[in-house]
């Protein structure tokens, strides 16, 4: 069974046992946490969509890590013009196991 749920703006497709990346999400590591905007929910032949979430559908995780992603770099140049610039990104995220999808 698998479930695609909305969080930070984005939307995931998960499961049971998977360990998942999202966008900082408060709370400190061996906190459990619950998603209820879920999109829909799939599997076993069957699936079931919400229009837009599904009501009394919930995924439940626990946050097993707080940390920043790698560093990317940004470099803007600006040809003939001797502009160059160089600028590092470190995104936050939060990482969850996914325990249960209760549907």
């Amino acid at each position: 069974m698998y479930a695609i749920i909305a969080t930070g703006g984005k939307q995931y497709r998960v499961a049971a046992n998977d360990v998942v990346k999202f966008e900082r999400i408060a709370g400190n590591v061996g906190d459990k946490i619950n998603f209820d905007r879920v999109l829909m929910v799939g599997g076993d032949g069957s699936i079931k969509l919400g229009k837009p979430f599904l009501s009394g559908t919930t995924v439940e995780g626990e946050i097993t890590a707080q940390g920043k992603s790698d560093k990317i770099l940004v470099f803007k140049k600006k040809r003939r013009k001797g502009f160059k610039k160089i600028q590092g990104h470190k995104q936050c995220f939060t990482a969850v196991k996914i325990s249960k999808i209760s549907a």
